[in-house]
């Protein structure tokens, strides 16, 4: 028999009135209570209770509740949906709870956008109204336990405590060794979001299926046009991610079941067939050009055309290592036996003319604005390729983002002489010279050189994988999953080393909510006692707390304090 787990008692009444009442720690643990109940159920192969706890989560105030605050706080919370809805206010967010039912639910048409690539084509992106994210926000709530339970080991995108660094990391390992295989299926899905069969979906998804139908035929509307949706999920959508990755489970691990029962496990292990997949980009090891030609690109094709999908002809290719292929922004190659992981040239020129494109953008700016709009990016930059080999890269990137920098000064003041230029826009400092910048001012009436990231000073530092079989909804690898977490929260916050140290003495946990904190919940920097009122900026007197939670500090009266641990 299932016992259902009690409700939220936030408020001293035991039911919270309104958004600053709800208890989001006691929200968070409930929900995560029901799914791992979920993951549980999965792993015994009991979809009946699945289906019946899935029902049962999806129709509680804390998962609701969850879902509601996921996509305000969320960045795309600023962009609105066909109904130009958006919860900016705490009273908004809490009548969408109550929105949030099953019952007479019909999402409204996806808002139609398109944005660049790197290839100079243009991506479309559906975007939900507020409410339609909202639904789709909680229904992944009792889909992402499924989903993790039965995916493939090496398949790392839009999951859970994985990234595009263990992708690396894996290849890394299929391929390092001298008695690795030499052979690569870089393989390219042709519009993989925009073909996915809904029928498939419809049989295959663990969901709602009617949920999931409506959501499906939605269709979308451009410049005042309705078209109608028959194949394909919206890339924009918050559950679209997962709807791809369900699709694509099985990859790894039916391949390689379907040769061993073709030529027997020990025959297949000689053929050193691996799979590395993030979301739907992936690439296939082989001992020999020949089982990826014969036995394994046409399993692959077989496998995606049940599910209404293709290989693209004109990206799909078998490489040898020596040669080299590029897969998440990286190049894998051997040199003389080596295996040597770099930034792809693609990548670099990508970047470097979105660096352009913000100098050029800049031209009437003061130099100040573009040192403060260049830093997270060449930051973010450096920090994504800062586990493979690239130093070289990075040294090449800081010499031509200083030509660009100084075309840029020169144009500004033509007649002035190369000195006067050097002197207002360069300084040294410590060790560096020609740093890009300007004279501030500080607190205390100091003037300071603000200077521009330095690429190159970013440190190498080997990623650690997360373990193949990680299940973020199993109770055994809590320990496990948190201490990644923290770790990895700690790395991206290397650069800001005062956010590292508040984040770990706080154990991961916002000030105010005492929820974790994640890259998706985002982050503010709170003063406890406030520096108009003459609080300093010393760590005794901050707090990391999340972005809502900060409005309810400041605008509802709610407590911030440092937790205390025993």
């Amino acid at each position: 028999m299932e016992v259902l787990i009690r409700e939220d008692e936030s408020a001293p009444s035991g039911i919270p009135q309104r958004w600053g009442d709800i208890n989001w720690r006691r929200v968070d643990r409930n929900v995560r209570a029901m799914q791992i109940r979920i993951a549980k159920a999965t792993q015994e192969g009991d979809w009946r209770r699945v289906k019946a706890l899935q029902r049962s989560l999806t129709r509680s105030f804390s998962a609701k509740a969850s879902a509601v605050r996921r996509v305000a706080m969320n960045q795309g919370a600023r962009t609105a949906g066909v109904d130009r809805e958006k919860w900016k206010s705490p009273e908004a967010r809490w009548e969408a709870i109550g929105r949030l039912k099953h019952r007479g639910y019909r999402p409204l048409p996806l808002r139609r956008v398109y944005i660049p690539k790197a290839n100079g084509k243009e991506r479309p992106l559906g975007i939900p109204t507020m409410l339609d994210r909202a639904m789709q926000a909680l229904y992944l709530l009792a889909l992402e336990p499924v989903s993790e339970g039965t995916s493939d080991p090496n398949s790392y995108g839009f999951r859970i405590n994985r990234s595009t660094a263990d992708a690396m990391s894996q290849l890394f390992v299929n391929l390092s060794r001298k008695a690795s295989a030499q052979w690569i299926l870089e393989a390219d899905i042709k519009g993989c979001f925009d073909h996915i069969s809904h029928d498939w979906l419809e049989r295959n998804v663990p969901m709602d299926k009617a949920i999931l139908r409506k959501w499906l035929k939605a269709g979308v509307v451009f410049q005042g046009q309705f078209q109608a949706t028959d194949a394909g999920t919206p890339q924009g959508g918050i559950i679209s991610p997962t709807l791809a990755n369900v699709a694509l489970n099985g990859l790894e691990q039916q391949l390689v079941e379907s040769l061993r029962a073709k030529l027997g496990v020990t025959n297949t292990k000689k053929l050193k067939v691996n799979v590395v997949r993030y979301a739907d980009d992936f690439v296939i090891t082989g001992n020999t050009p020949e089982v990826l030609e014969n036995e394994v690109k046409p399993w692959v094709e077989q496998f995606l055309a049940t599910r209404g999908l293709s290989l693209s002809t004109e990206k799909t290719r078998i490489v040898n290592i020596a040669e080299g292929f590029d897969f998440l922004g990286w190049n894998f190659r051997k040199y003389s036996g080596t295996l040597l992981i770099k930034p792809s040239k693609k990548n670099a020129q990508t970047f470097y003319r979105k660096v352009k494109e913000v100098i050029s953008a800049h031209s009437g700016r003061k130099q100040a604005d573009l040192v403060q709009t260049l830093n997270p990016m060449l930051r973010g930059w450096a920090q994504y390729h800062s586990p493979v080999v690239a130093k070289a890269t990075f040294t090449r990137m800081e010499h031509l983002i200083f030509r660009a920098l100084w075309r840029w000064a020169k144009r500004r003041h033509r007649r002035k002489k190369v000195e006067w230029v050097r002197k207002k826009y360069f300084a040294s400092i410590d060790d560096r010279n020609w740093v890009f910048g300007s004279t501030e001012v500080n607190k205390a009436g100091e003037r300071y050189w603000k200077g521009l990231y330095s690429i190159p000073s970013t440190p190498i530092r080997r990623h650690k994988k997360v373990r193949g079989d990680y299940n973020p909804f199993d109770p055994a690898q809590e320990m496990y999953g948190e201490t990644l977490r923290q770790e990895r929260m700690a790395e991206s916050m290397a650069y800001r080393k005062q956010w590292a140290k508040l984040f770990m003495s706080q154990r991961g946990l916002c000030a105010v909510c005492h929820s974790a904190i994640s890259k998706e919940t985002g982050w503010h920097d709170h003063h406890i006692e406030p520096r108009v009122a003459g609080g300093s900026d010393a760590l005794s007197n901050r707090v990391l707390v999340h972005p809502d939670c900060h409005v309810q500090v400041h605008h509802y009266g709610r407590a911030a304090v440092k937790p205390v641990f025993e």
